[in-house]
């Protein structure tokens, strides 16, 4: 299976309104494919498609299968990983270490192309710090190219609450490097990053962007070249383009579709996108209940 045949199925399933089974059904997919299948699927899945309406019901489900995906990448790593059912004030993902003994919250990030405005309650990273409780570790996941590039609050939080800005990218690297926990390899220190960067980061500059300092912790844990990591990073970023050339294709398409439209359909395809009659309804049942007294 790849993405688009991923893709597929949440496109079919989402068509159903059965959420739960839904997501059960996709879990159990998920659940069955090997390294090799899954590994592409990583870097992809922190994209969302641009032909997926916002704030529906389709895009709950993506969102649920980027915890699913992330679940499997944790198992994959030799971690005890399950999805939240909760939704609310809780963290996607709960990993336990089966050899070691520490445990860790996951929360996984997907991102539009074409969002480029995103500030810190995008990234809930003191959300994370909330949700962390008594479990050891607290790791946000999230496409490495979404990060901000200079000074942003979600790095200073990040080293104060010891939250770790991981990546869909940086597991791929940790998977295609075989890296998987066993009673002789203790992995809990890439969920450690921020403590360990935090100890050498002067107060004035801890909102800096450190993912560089970042990238060469995990790049020397893996025992890896800078080249041969740098040559992740440009499969990587290669794997973006040819993406964003085909979400850019499909908003072209749909100009070109908007510009066949008849008059009235281009208003009713107006309104309805602006939501008017459903700001007049909320409105009315405001007001409505305000008429009725206490």
């Amino acid at each position: 299976m790849d993405f688009s045949e991923l893709r597929a199925i949440i496109k079919d399933e989402s068509s159903k309104g059965a959420y739960v089974p839904s997501s059960d059904l996709i879990q159990k997919i998920v659940s069955e494919l090997k390294k090799h299948e899954i590994i592409p699927i990583i870097t992809e899945i922190g994209s969302i498609p641009e032909d997926i309406g916002h704030d529906s019901s389709e895009e709950k489900l993506y969102a649920k299968v980027s915890d699913i995906v992330l679940a499997k990448c944790f198992q994959e790593l030799g971690l005890r990983a399950t999805v939240n059912k909760e939704r609310a004030n809780c963290a996607d993902v709960l990993v336990k270490s089966q050899f070691h003994g520490y445990s860790l919250i996951a929360d996984a990030k997907s991102f539009r192309l074409s969002r480029t405005a995103k500030n810190q309650k995008d990234f809930k990273v003191k959300s994370m710090a909330d949700w962390q409780g008594e479990n050891d570790y607290s790791v946000l996941v999230c496409p490495y190219y979404q990060y901000p590039k200079s000074r942003s609050q979600i790095y200073g939080q990040a080293l104060d609450d010891n939250v770790t800005l991981f990546s869909w990218e940086y597991l791929s690297i940790l998977l295609e490097n075989n890296i998987c926990e066993s009673q002789h390899l203790n992995i809990s220190n890439l969920w450690n990053v921020s403590n360990i960067i935090s100890g050498n980061t002067k107060n004035a500059d801890k909102n800096n962007c450190f993912l560089n300092e970042q990238d060469k912790i995990i790049r020397l844990y893996l025992k890896l070249e800078l080249t041969e990591f740098e040559n992740s990073f440009d499969k990587f970023k290669l794997n973006i383009i040819a993406r964003g050339e085909t979400e850019i294709k499909y908003w072209e398409n749909k100009i070109q579709e908007i510009k066949l439209y008849s008059r009235e359909q281009a208003i009713s395809e107006l309104l309805s996108s602006l939501k008017l009659n459903e700001k007049i309804s909320s409105i009315k049942k405001y007001i409505d209940f305000l008429k009725r007294g206490r």
